[in-house]
């Protein structure tokens, strides 16, 4: 696809922007040395705005934009699920998980589990961690967005991986959480910008020229990939099995993402105060409203293109890509800067995770001393490296998938059952033991493998829900047969713990009757 001469500068404006403010923000005071808090929780001083951004900028990555444009064009609208699901959920992980966090000021996951239960559970949380964020999610994230630059640019997979990598690695490896949240900002506004750009151009090409044409086709000559609950009968029912994605797995999918997960709870962390991540993630759950239109709508029109002829798809995860190539010269450079946007602040925030857990969690296990502040900053940048070294080499090995947000989806899922009981049962669950909460995080791999070997025909998010249970119930006979529990590890709940300001209460209000609507339209 060829870009115009205002295309180019377009991009190198946005590159330019967010290189310059991730070096600046990333600068040390004379005098002054980075310390653990500054460099891994941006000094414990996110806004609610900067929180927001960068929960939907670390969020949204080409698993979104190829990988649920592929399932839109091979699903439909039900894949949203997964989006307007989790605009909920952030409600929950406001009232319920951000208080208990932020009141043990910790830095890590792993360090909460540590404090709960026991070094075990913390460092065997950690291992699976580290490896699903490696070999899953970073490597993920680089291919499908190397993919999208090959189709678009013309540049070979093996330099489009290179190349992002280098991008994401010069002002995120230096700065840390600071440099990564603050140029989020900048990544979302363009990632959103551009990708309702994508979905505007591809409505109007659907209509020949018109987008209100293009729109009446869109729901029209596809009513089938407009189903929010998809029948038995339906094809794809194994992704998305009915109901079950409301009531069953796809609550274990999303607690666990927005609500355990390092990757993403780093920012909320990193947070002024508790109203201030409250509202920060509150912002999250708005935009999280917007983010089908722009990552599973073009899939839908992409399907609808290639059914007329207009478009040829050979592979889901192509649809996206190709969407790109009818961009007009001289918005390309829009289109192509959102795209970047999404997988570049996502690749740093996965790498600012996967340092933060390795230094904090793992490394001090390893040398089995106390390290200097200034020491552990020089371990998370080397390990930040590192990690993507190894996605690097790992990611051309991905080629073979068909919808790659199914399979990241998936392989996630082995860990989220159990590591979410673990940190609901930490939370609420007096008696949990460290026992338990150990045979659950072993007993997440060797019940999903289970089901999966075992009971391949059961959907993959209803899996997920059997083992959360199973989890549960491995952790409850644990504190029958132990009988204790030590009052000095347990969440103290304390009254008023749980309060939200009016502001959020009727923010919170709005996305539930906002959520009701779609549901009821799209039923």
């Amino acid at each position: 696809m060829k870009f115009a001469v205002i295309d180019y500068i377009v991009f190198a404006i946005y590159a330019f922007t967010v290189i310059g403010i991730g070096l600046w923000v990333s600068r040390e005071p004379k005098g002054k040395k980075k310390n653990a808090s500054d460099y891994f929780l941006a000094s414990k001083a996110l806004p609610w705005w900067v929180i927001g951004a960068s929960l939907i900028a670390a969020n949204i990555s080409a698993e979104q934009f190829i990988g649920m444009s592929g399932s839109g064009f091979k699903i439909g609208l039900g894949i949203a699920s997964y989006e307007w699901m989790a605009a909920l959920t952030l409600i929950l992980i406001a009232i319920f998980f951000v208080p208990i966090y932020l009141k043990k000021g910790i830095f890590t996951m792993p360090q909460f589990l540590e404090q709960r239960f026991d070094k075990r559970v913390k460092v065997v949380m950690a291992i699976f961690w580290l490896a699903v964020f490696i070999f899953i999610n970073l490597t993920s994230i680089l291919y499908l967005g190397a993919l999208a630059v090959h189709n678009m640019m013309g540049i070979s997979l093996f330099w489009s991986i290179i190349l992002l990598a280098l991008f994401a690695m010069v002002y995120s490896v230096y700065g840390g959480l600071k440099a990564v949240a603050l140029t989020d900002v900048i990544q979302v506004f363009f990632l959103i910008l551009g990708g309702i750009i994508v979905t505007v151009v591809a409505t109007s090409t659907l209509g020949e020229g018109s987008f209100l044409t293009g729109l009446k086709s869109l729901f029209n000559d596809a009513p089938e990939k407009f189903d929010m609950v998809l029948d038995k009968s339906h094809p794809s029912y194994n992704d998305l099995p009915g109901l079950g994605v409301i009531l069953g797995g796809m609550w274990v999918a999303n607690l666990y993402y927005w609500g355990c997960n390092q990757y993403i709870i780093q920012r909320v962390l990193a947070a002024k105060s508790i109203p201030e991540a409250q509202k920060g993630i509150l912002f999250a759950g708005f935009l999280k409203l917007l983010i089908p239109l722009i990552v599973v709508v073009p899939g839908i029109i992409a399907f609808l293109l290639h059914q007329k002829g207009m478009i040829v798809v050979e592979k889901p995860d192509h649809a996206y890509p190709i969407l790109l190539t009818l961009i007009p010269s001289g918005i390309r450079g829009i289109a192509f800067a959102a795209l970047v946007a999404a997988i570049l602040s996502s690749l740093a925030s996965m790498m600012n995770s996967i340092s933060t857990i390795f230094t904090m969690d793992i490394y001090p296990v390893i040398v089995k001393r106390e390290i200097p502040e200034s020491k552990k900053v020089t371990i998370g940048r080397i390990t930040a490296v590192i990690s993507m070294l190894i996605a690097i080499m790992v990611a051309p090995l991905l080629t073979r998938l068909d919808q790659a947000f199914q399979y990241i989806q998936e392989f996630t899922g082995f860990i989220s059952p159990g590591a979410l009981t673990i940190f609901l049962t930490g939370f609420f669950y007096k008696k949990a033991t460290p026992n338990g909460a150990l045979a659950a995080a072993l007993g997440t791999f060797i019940y999903s493998l289970a089901f999966k070997l075992g009971l391949p025909d059961i959907p993959f998010l209803d899996r997920m829900g059997y083992v959360f249970l199973l989890c549960l119930l491995t952790i409850w006979i644990f504190a029958k047969i132990e009988n204790k529990s030590d009052p000095d590890k347990v969440v103290k709940i304390e009254p008023g713990m749980f309060k939200t300001t009016s502001q959020f209460k009727w923010g919170a209000a709005l996305i539930i009757i906002i959520l009701i609507i779609l549901y009821a339209i799209w039923w």
